[in-house]
């Protein structure tokens, strides 16, 4: 298992747009991958469970990955969420 902070840097609030890139990104690998925020812990691969994260740009989350593509899967989300898309 690793884990990797980053802060959000995308634009806009906790959109449906942003989420549903962020879940189409987990959910393309075998790894269980959960994003942490204050006192949540929520599946990245839950569509509904992400809306409920509600991040905003500047603030900063934890990506936790456990599996065998973990490494990957981390660097590509944290590459999105640092993005300024």
């Amino acid at each position: 298992m690793i884990t990797k902070r980053v802060n959000v840097n995308l634009s806009g609030d906790a959109e449906s747009r942003p989420v549903a890139v962020l879940v189409q990104i987990a959910s393309k690998f075998d790894s269980k991958i959960y994003f942490l925020s204050k006192d949540k812990r929520i599946n990245a691969k839950s569509i509904m469970g992400m809306m409920s994260l509600g991040f905003a740009k500047g603030d900063s989350l934890e990506i936790e990955a456990d599996g065998l593509d973990e490494s990957t899967a981390i660097e590509e989300l944290a590459n999105y969420i640092q993005s300024n898309e």
